[in-house]
């Protein structure tokens, strides 16, 4: 049979008759109302019903008869299968498009989130997505994507920023779950995306400390920096209140009034403030009371409350203060850091030989071995409470005014015990 060619094809006229393709069995072009178009018709019998059907390609001249011809012959390969090509083709319909990666990563980022402690850990999870993967891999659906294409978007940061390029695995592989999960895929190519990848610097070679002040540098530092305090400046009390309590800096910036009991001296920061979620108490100095009534008046709800917004400071208020005067650190080329002094006041307490426990407390770090958590309870408060008041007289030993406070107060502690004694001779 002769192939229908596009004169004849173009010349079709409404009363013509059916004109076979003749390339593909059963593939025919009907006639239009129009001079010139047509309908082009594949006529099989069912393999999965044994009843003919009629099929549409499409119309004639917008499908041409080449067209029209590879498309016929992609269906006779599915009848010589056992397929019916529009049953296919129903299926297919049915069948939901399958999400592209950039899809994905913002359903499965929703999804995820109530769960996170804080907004900015949920910011910057679809942030680290969105500026490393999607650019590279945000177009192809979820099961197109292969081992190749994770290592294409880790490999670039993979050795010189290795703490975001192992922090983006974990959420590259969050996304491929899901999609393997709802069955947009059928494997996690994150699983084996190291064997793509060179082997990272290990971590105990990538973390480095917060640069920390030397613990004898401080009382010179308090001095110098922190006790030319102008009026208003609520910096270098806040600071000199975090070194003497060895608090977190976002435990100081904080602060609420309500977390705190001068008449015991105990600072009370609920466990939603804490790094471990649980209640941590502080016993007070006689300086640190006297740093906390100073801010009295200042605001109803925090302790030190921004000077024109009335809310906490940000996270880099004392970052910026202590980069400004350029506080030293044990580390070269670096300054010392806010979060540091918890370290300074953990090398005085080891070596000052107080108790490892009662150090620990101090810190409110968390027993690792849990057997030892079950049976230790306590916070051991008041233990603490010598230790430090010992710390505090450290930090100010280089401050007269300090040092002929505590002489006073230690004449009339004398005093009182003379007076006591006396008191019980006498009955």
């Amino acid at each position: 049979m002769a192939v229908l060619t596009d004169t004849k094809a173009r010349n079709i006229k409404p009363d013509d008759g059916q004109l076979p393709h003749g390339g593909v069995v059963g593939l025919i072009l009907i006639p239009a109302k129009t001079k010139g178009h047509g309908k082009w018709v594949l006529r099989y019998i069912s393999p999965v019903t044994g009843k003919r059907r009629n099929a549409g390609l499409g119309s004639y001249p917008e499908i041409s008869i080449a067209e029209a011809g590879k498309i016929g012959t992609a269906m006779r390969t599915q009848l010589a299968t056992g397929k019916d090509p529009l049953e296919e083709k129903k299926a297919s319909a049915n069948t939901p498009a399958l999400p592209d990666f950039k899809t994905a990563a913002h359903v499965v980022h929703t999804e995820l989130s109530p769960g996170w402690k804080n907004k900015k850990h949920a910011q910057q999870w679809i942030n680290t997505v969105a500026e490393y993967a999607i650019p590279i891999i945000g177009s192809l659906p979820l099961d197109q994507i292969q081992p190749r294409h994770i290592a294409d978007v880790l490999r670039p940061i993979w050795i010189s920023k290795a703490e975001t390029a192992s922090r983006l695995r974990q959420r590259l592989h969050a996304i491929m779950a899901w999609g393997w999960a709802h069955g947009h895929c059928n494997s996690n190519p994150v699983d084996v995306v190291d064997h793509l990848l060179p082997q990272q610097p290990s971590k105990a070679l990538r973390q480095q400390h917060q640069p920390a002040m030397p613990w004898r540098d401080i009382p010179e530092f308090i001095v110098k920096h922190l006790h030319n305090n102008s009026q208003g400046d609520l910096i270098r009390p806040m600071l000199e209140l975090l070194i003497l309590t060895a608090a977190r800096s976002g435990e100081i910036r904080g602060m609420r009034w309500r977390e705190i009991n001068l008449n015991d001296g105990i600072w009370t920061i609920p466990g939603e403030r804490m790094k471990a979620k649980q209640p941590h108490r502080i016993p007070l100095t006689k300086r640190a009371i006297q740093i906390i009534k100073q801010q009295t008046g200042l605001h109803e709800e925090f302790v030190f409350p921004t000077p024109r917004d009335k809310v906490m400071f940000s996270d880099m208020a004392l970052t910026q203060f202590l980069r400004r005067i350029k506080a030293p650190s044990d580390t070269p080329e670096r300054i010392a850091t806010a979060h540091g002094f918890r370290s300074s006041f953990r090398d005085w307490c080891s070596e000052s030989s107080f108790p490892r426990d009662l150090a620990e407390r101090a810190l409110a770090h968390t027993i690792a071995n849990k057997v030892e958590a079950a049976y230790h309870r306590t916070d051991l408060l008041e233990q603490r409470r010598p230790m430090m008041e010992k710390w505090a007289e450290h930090c100010l030993s280089n401050d007269n005014n300090y040092k002929s406070e505590t002489a006073v107060d230690a004449i009339l502690r004398e005093a009182r015990a003379l007076q006591t004694a006396q008191n019980k001779r006498q009955k």
